[in-house]
């Protein structure tokens, strides 16, 4: 990681952490909202992020696969098909844009696949041991990334937590329940509890 990007991590989460993120509480979220993205979360994978690294294999060329990683634009630069948009695409969609930047007179019919080797990290501050950047594993939701994060302080929240889901200008208020999911990119804020 080079000097620059690690001191405006370190910078960013400065920021973060003390409160000034330039981002709105939201609120609370509705029911429905709050079903919408634990069915979204349970039954579809997330469109690929700039942050991320995917896997490609092209089927019978070695040289053409490797892993690349998704650029703060959202693209990608591969060899033979050049620079290719990523970002928003799901792996199918990128797996049938990618074949077609293939396809050529050197590959006829190539078969290509897509794996993401890590997401986007997540981020959790607030009343939490230990806040800052956490590596995002499928299935994480709010009660394991505080466990991740060393744990909830005393003085944290004991009903409800803040997550800011990539696109969002504000956190949103969601039950303390192991039901709610984190997403990559999310931004997880611990509140304070009010006795």
């Amino acid at each position: 990681m080079s000097f620059f990007r690690s001191a405006g991590l370190c910078l960013s989460l400065s920021l973060l952490l003390m409160g000034c993120d330039g981002g709105s509480n939201l609120g609370p979220v509705s029911a429905e909202e709050r079903e919408a993205l634990i069915r979204t979360a349970a039954t579809t994978a997330p469109n690929l992020q700039p942050g991320e690294k995917i896997r490609v294999t092209v089927f019978g060329e070695d040289r053409l696969s490797g892993e690349y990683e998704i650029d703060p634009a959202g693209f990608i630069s591969l060899p033979l098909a050049g620079t290719v948009k990523a970002a928003g695409f799901s792996k199918p969609q990128l797996e049938q844009e990618l074949a077609k930047k293939f396809r050529g007179e050197y590959l006829r019919n190539p078969k290509v696949t897509v794996d993401v080797a890590s997401f986007r990290p997540f981020y959790i501050m607030g009343e939490v041991g230990k806040p800052g950047e956490y590596s995002f594993k499928s299935g994480l939701n709010v009660m394991s990334a505080i466990a991740l994060a060393g744990g909830s302080t005393y003085r944290a929240s004991r009903s409800t937590i803040l997550i800011q889901h990539v696109g969002e200008q504000g956190f949103k208020e969601y039950p303390l329940a192991p039901t709610i999911p984190v997403l990559p990119g999310d931004l997880v804020r611990v509140p304070e509890r009010y006795f």
